[in-house]
């Protein structure tokens, strides 16, 4: 080989890595909000601070936390209120016929804890023979529909954060889900049951990368979480910004933190769930021989949710009677419409 060729495979290594140099610079930038601060990681010799505010006393709610709980202190919770336990067709239940007629569902209601809104719901609960509980409120009406990013819904969701919180000081782990969601399967054998993963949550949209936090759009309608001081520290950081976020409902801003490198900052282990087993109407799960929950996201309002919540149910149906037939998902044309009829 002579000096000019030699000087030219020269040229294009450095050109080469200068480009992959410029890539990876431009895929930090990508992922992350531009505050450099942000992108400071701690050393192994700083430990992230916790300040953990200490949890609100409650009887009722110590004693219903531990029977509802497995014996490794993890349950199931759901929130409802007035809007989701009236009409002919109610949503909760449809929520619970979701268990009814999933595959090793049926067991994990006796480990699913419905945090009511107010006392018709409450009511409800309790005549189901389920574990409830009545949040306090402070006087706060929560009771009729709250249509998506309506002020009654924001408040509604970050009062729900709160709760989350309190239920997290008092060292349980759990799966929260909202009553939108319709678990087909047994979600447990696709989540990662110990202590190595702090959160797993679901997105609207799977982009392939269940471990990184880019271009992620998380869903707090159904996640994973183990209690710890980092989970608490993440939550406490998560409803002080209630105050500071006018116009944005809790998903947001959590979403915003994690974007600004909080989940790094606390050490925090977040997994991305796949919609191909944690499925919504925003991305259809591709398989229905695996999929195992259905949300009803992407949609405004509770009769959409209601109307279309009930042809999932149908298909899955229509799926067992028959699973030579090639399948496919009905279209969510209430909950697309939704958007349009305001």
């Amino acid at each position: 080989m002579d000096l000019a060729q030699a000087q030219k495979n020269h040229q294009i290594v450095n050109f080469t890595l200068a480009s992959l140099l410029f890539l990876g610079l431009l895929y930090v930038f990508v992922c992350n909000e531009a505050n450099v601060n942000y992108l400071i990681l701690p050393t192994p010799f700083q430990k992230p601070q916790f300040n953990v505010t200490p949890y609100e006393k409650d009887e009722l709610l110590e004693e219903v936390l531990a029977e509802t709980s497995t014996q490794n202190k993890t349950m199931i919770i759901a929130m409802v209120n007035k809007a989701y336990v009236e009409g002919d067709k109610p949503m909760l239940d449809i929520f619970l016929h979701g268990f009814w007629l999933g595959e090793n569902t049926r067991n994990l209601v006796d480990h699913l804890l419905i945090v009511a809104a107010d006392q018709t719901s409450y009511d409800r609960c309790k005549y189901l023979h389920l574990h409830c509980y009545k949040l306090k409120t402070d006087g706060v009406d929560f009771m009729g529909e709250k249509l998506y990013m309506s002020e009654d819904f924001i408040n509604m969701m970050w009062r729900r954060t709160l709760f989350l919180t309190n239920v997290l000081k008092h060292g349980y782990n759990f799966i929260f889900t909202d009553a939108d969601v319709l678990w087909l399967r047994n979600p447990f054998p696709n989540l990662i049951q110990n202590q190595s993963i702090d959160i797993q949550i679901s997105v609207d949209y799977f982009i392939g990368h269940p471990w990184s936090e880019c271009r992620q759009r998380i869903n707090t309608g159904f996640y994973m979480i183990n209690s710890n001081h980092k989970t608490i520290a993440l939550f406490d950081s998560w409803y002080a910004q209630k105050n500071k976020s006018e116009g944005l409902k809790e998903q947001d801003v959590l979403e915003k933190l994690m974007r600004r490198g909080l989940f790094r900052r606390l050490g925090i282990k977040a997994r991305f769930l796949d919609t191909l087993y944690f499925s919504g109407f925003c991305q259809d799960s591709r398989d229905v021989r695996v999929v195992s929950t259905v949300h009803a996201n992407c949609c405004r309002s509770i009769h959409a949710k209601v109307t279309d919540l009930t042809s999932v149910i149908h298909d899955w149906k229509r799926f067992f009677a028959n699973q030579t037939v090639p399948f496919r998902w009905s279209p969510h044309n209430a909950c697309m419409d939704s958007w349009r009829n305001r």
